[in-house]
């Protein structure tokens, strides 16, 4: 929580001023590092656990790549993840390319997670399940702010097209595959850039109360119903 509301909310993270000024309005490095020199991950318990997968996305392809986090990538695969385009200047690159934010090529990768073989899957949404991605207005903005890439153009104008199939995927997916929602009410306000800590905290509690919820209605095993699994698609 400290982070959401502490480090999350400083000028050191956040900076309009630095931003006007051709700098980062979001600087997902330092606060990266920061959490992680005041408040260290367990990396046994991460490394050590179920596989855990990041997703980016290649400003010179505009398609999703997807790593499996090591002790080795940790620090370059978190930041690439988190690259938001436009608000993060820099594109990190590792493993022989250079990437910004997942959610550009692939908001939601359930279907990746269903390529690799899942068929029990709990998808965390940011926004109500009634949310559904509008398509890009402005196309001519997007091919000017990523001339030197076109390709990372061509995927901020088609995130809405991905993003909304990936939802009809959840609605509706294969035969012999579950997928469970986990996805805030309607009246939760967090958006991506909210300071306000009111409004933070609440947002905190609400997915802390569904988390502790979700786990009460595993703890019977897989054999849930719709009736005893509220947010259940």
């Amino acid at each position: 929580i400290n982070v959401i509301t502490k480090l999350a909310t400083s000028k050191r993270f956040f900076d309009p001023t630095r931003f006007l000024k051709g700098g980062d309005l979001i600087d997902v490095k330092w606060l990266f590092e920061e959490s992680n020199r005041l408040y260290p991950v367990d990396e046994k318990k991460l490394f050590e656990g179920i596989p855990f997968f990041a997703a980016t996305t290649s400003v010179d392809t505009g398609k999703a790549d997807y790593y499996r986090v090591t002790r080795e990538n940790f620090h370059h695969a978190i930041e690439a993840t988190t690259a938001l385009p436009i608000a993060y200047k820099h594109t990190p690159c590792f493993s022989g390319g250079c990437y910004t934010d997942g959610g550009v090529a692939d908001s939601i990768p359930v279907r990746e997670a269903y390529r690799r073989g899942a068929r029990d899957i709990t998808v965390v949404l940011s926004h109500p399940l009634n949310y559904s991605k509008k398509p890009v207005k402005n196309t001519w903005l997007m091919n000017k702010l990523f001339a030197e890439h076109p390709k990372m153009a061509e995927a901020m104008l088609h995130r809405s097209e991905n993003y909304n199939e990936s939802l009809e995927f959840i609605r509706n997916p294969p035969q012999g595959t579950r997928v469970r929602v986990i996805a805030p009410p309607d009246e939760f306000h967090v958006q991506r850039l909210s300071m306000r800590q009111s409004v933070l905290l609440e947002g905190y509690e609400m997915g802390l109360q569904e988390g502790r919820t979700h786990i009460t209605n595993l703890s019977g095993g897989y054999g849930l119903s719709r009736e005893n699994c509220h947010f259940c698609l």
